[in-house]
């Protein structure tokens, strides 16, 4: 079997693969795009960074393919549902670089607080100026910390060590989880308010694009000091510039930008207050061996003896076992996912309740992958099918599996319940025909709903004219239906209606959706 590793890699990495019994590594670094696709179908497979994308088309060329390995955590270069549809497994490598990542963050934020990038710089320029770089200390600061994952809790324990006090917003953790590493657990704009320091660890999703904005700015404490080490694009740049220049913001600290490199005339760039790496928080010695290492093991391990390991698209199970579980696996992702990016508030407990002819089958797998989607939306590439039942742990989820005799309609369904502070919230799906995965209960209404591409959830009084409304505003935002699926239990009470969407509605649509008389609620989700 042949191996290739088209990215830079460490010596001992490419000494993994070429001493693999049964494996031949070709190492190419410098692999153009046009001869990846060219050489691709001669592999088994894959070993990449960031640097190779592995779009669909080089997947659809890649008939021998059988793992893409990412040295790293981030597959935003790799193509995961063409990946699926081709039966190739992806894997990553979580851990290897989230101490590094942290310490960097830390790095950024004291250089922040005390101008040693500025002041190296008048030094070596022949200056000796103390005055323009008066700072300020770090104990007895509040940092806020947005996302409290892998990275943004070793983040807190480090700034815990210098006398900080550590406030942390997360949707996706308990307060009692929070409490144990003795992080103080706030709403958003409370974070805003009270952090003298913010530093940013939540992946680049939907809902984190342009978090920061000059609408969260204003809520921000006159003086804060902003760090990024997650994803570019999380910050408005242009809006943390003129920030910025009022002194509304003290400085910025950057690791990553919404494109990389930064396109000239970025409005940060020239700004003194900020500074500014070249995405440096994976970039140390130790993390990029410990990625490289991972990486090759894992292809290694895979290719000879069938073992998964830290998948992203599939968990590990025997091939005979898959044919069976697979629709499942899949169904259960998208009910995940569909109270993940539902959720009102953080969630504390899961239950994944089986009935029908899937109970005669081991289910394990299928609760991972439950999990798995419940919690991507908020932690994102850091998820897999591996470590899902580990990060719920870690965020105080208790998780409970059953099996129920209880009569339905179907050969079998999936149930995936979740509590959070607000209250349960219950989705049931089924599989029709062989494959096809469909939403047939949401709370206490029944539907016959599809799971895939953008979704529209509406939840309203059962009133005349509503949907056409809807169908309106929808039409005039230039957003086509595909499809729409409605359920209601009385006349004139509550209903709730699901409308696949061929492209997300724009922030305006949206708020017209939500202010159309007797519309209770309006979510846009992704499947």
């Amino acid at each position: 079997m042949k191996v290739l590793i088209s990215d830079s890699l460490s010596d001992k990495a490419v000494e993994i693969l070429e001493k693999a019994e049964g494996i031949e590594c070709v190492f190419d670094p410098k692999i153009t795009p046009e001869d990846l696709l060219k050489t691709i179908g001669e592999y088994d497979g894959l070993a990449v960074r960031s640097r190779t994308k592995v779009t669909a088309e080089v997947l659809a060329a890649g008939k021998k393919l059988k793992v893409v390995g990412r040295a790293g955590i981030g597959v935003d270069n790799i193509d995961l549902a063409a990946a699926t549809k081709h039966g190739v497994i992806v894997m990553n490598t979580p851990g290897g670089n989230t101490t590094t990542t942290a310490e960097h963050a830390i790095a950024m934020m004291v250089s922040l607080a005390r101008f040693i990038p500025q002041a190296t710089a008048s030094m070596k320029s022949g200056k000796w100026d103390k005055k323009s770089f008066e700072g300020v200390e770090l104990t007895g600061k509040t940092l806020g910390i947005i996302g409290i994952g892998n990275i943004g809790s070793i983040v807190a324990n480090r700034a815990q060590g210098l006398h900080m006090n550590v406030i942390a917003y997360d949707p996706f953790i308990s307060e009692e989880a929070a409490e144990k590493m003795g992080i103080g657990l706030v709403d958003l704009d409370g974070l805003y308010k009270n952090a003298d320091f913010i530093s940013i660890h939540v992946p680049a999703i939907k809902e984190t694009m342009d978090m920061i904005n000059k609408d969260s700015i204003a809520k921000m404490k006159d003086g804060v000091r902003i760090v990024n080490c997650a994803r570019g694009g999380i910050i408005n740049e242009a809006d943390l510039a003129e920030a910025i220049k009022s002194g509304k913001v003290a400085g910025a600290a950057l690791d990553v930008f919404a494109n990389e490199p930064p396109e000239e005339g970025n409005p940060v760039i020239g700004l003194d207050n900020v500074i500014l790496t070249p995405h440096l928080g994976a970039s140390t010695g130790e993390a990029q061996e410990n990625v490289a290492l991972a990486v090759s093991e894992q292809i290694a391990d895979y290719l000879i003896n069938g073992t998964v390991r830290n998948a992203i698209n599939v968990p590990s199970v025997a091939g005979e076992v898959m044919a069976k579980l697979s629709p499942y696996i899949t169904l259960a992702e998208k009910l995940g996912s569909f109270q993940g990016q539902l959720a009102d508030g953080a969630v504390e407990e899961v239950t994944i309740e089986y009935s029908g002819d899937v109970t005669e089958l081991d289910v394990a797998p299928v609760t991972i992958s439950a999990l798995k989607g419940l919690l991507t939306p908020a932690v994102g590439d850091n998820v897999n099918f591996v470590n899902a039942p580990s990060v719920a742990e870690d965020r105080g989820i208790k998780v409970i599996e059953t099996k129920s005799s209880r009569a339905i309609d179907f050969a079998s369904s999936v149930t995936v319940k979740i509590k959070t502070k607000s209250g349960e919230s219950v989705v049931e799906g089924a599989i029709f025909g062989k494959t096809e995965p469909r939403l047939v209960r949401y709370n206490k209404f029944l539907l016959d709903a599809v799971t895939e591409g953008t979704l529209l959830v509406l939840h309203n009084n059962d009133k005349p004219g509503v949907i056409g409304e809807v169908g309106t505003v929808l039409g005039e935002g230039g957003v086509n239906i595909a499809s729409l699926h409605l359920s209601r239990q009385v006349v004139g009470g509550e209903s709730v209606s699901i409308w696949s969407i061929d492209s997300e509605p724009k922030a305006d649509v949206l708020g017209k959706l939500k202010k159309i008389s007797n519309v209770i609620s309006a979510e846009v989700i992704s499947l």
